[in-house]
This record gives C-alpha cells, sequence and structure tokens, in this order.
C-alpha cells in the first residue's frame, strides 16, 4: 500500500540559502533518484513562521520507513546550512476509497 510522509521543520537560515541549498539536493528526489520508492515529493514552507516540510508519497511503507530512518533525515539534523529543528515526522496510511472520490493524486 502507497504511504505518505509528513516532514515538517523549523529553520534559522535565511529562505534564500535554504531555497538555493535544497533546489541544488532536488534531483535525488525525482523520478529515478536516489531516494527508493519515492513516487513525488512536494516542497513546503511558510517563511513568515520559518517553517519548512515535505509531503512524500511513497511505493509502500518500507521504503517510507527506510527514508525516515536513512541518511538524509539524519543529515538534516546535523546540516549547518539547513538550520533545521524541531523536526517532526509522521508517516500515514492512505485511505484510498475517500482519495479516490476527491481525486487525490496517489494513483
Amino acid at each position: 500500500m502507497k504511504t505518505v510522509v509528513q516532514l515538517n521543520l523549523r529553520f534559522r537560515t535565511s529562505r534564500n540559502k535554504l531555497v538555493k541549498h535544497w533546489t541544488e539536493h532536488a534531483p535525488i528526489f525525482a523520478p529515478g533518484g536516489e531516494i527508493k520508492g519515492l513516487l513525488w515529493k512536494i516542497w513546503l514552507m511558510n517563511e513568515a513562521e520559518k517553517s519548512a516540510g515535505g509531503i512524500y508519497l511513497f511505493r509502500d511503507k518500507a521504503s517510507a520507513k527506510a527514508y525516515v530512518n536513512g541518511d538524509i533525515i539524519s543529515g538534516l539534523r546535523t546540516c549547518d546550512l539547513c538550520s533545521a529543528y524541531d523536526i517532526k515526522i509522521k508517516v500515514w496510511d492512505i485511505l484510498p476509497g475517500p482519495t479516490k472520490i476527491s481525486r487525490g493524486p496517489v494513483g
């Protein structure tokens, strides 16, 4: 079953520096990139609250858990440029019936 990961964090750096850094690393999240089982990612930011995050759709729960417990999340916690703190991660099952009715892009 496809699985969603929701990641939220606070940051201390400027928006421009963070966006530049993440744009440079975005290709690893693209189809055929380095993240096994990742189908897509939506990048999020609320500059006024110095808050950012992502919504990820994974092929299955095992891929989602591997990502959450892997090197990228571990590196995010120590990335000086990201200056991330208060990192919160949730792994969600998708409810296929209602999602299909509301045309959620989870195929």
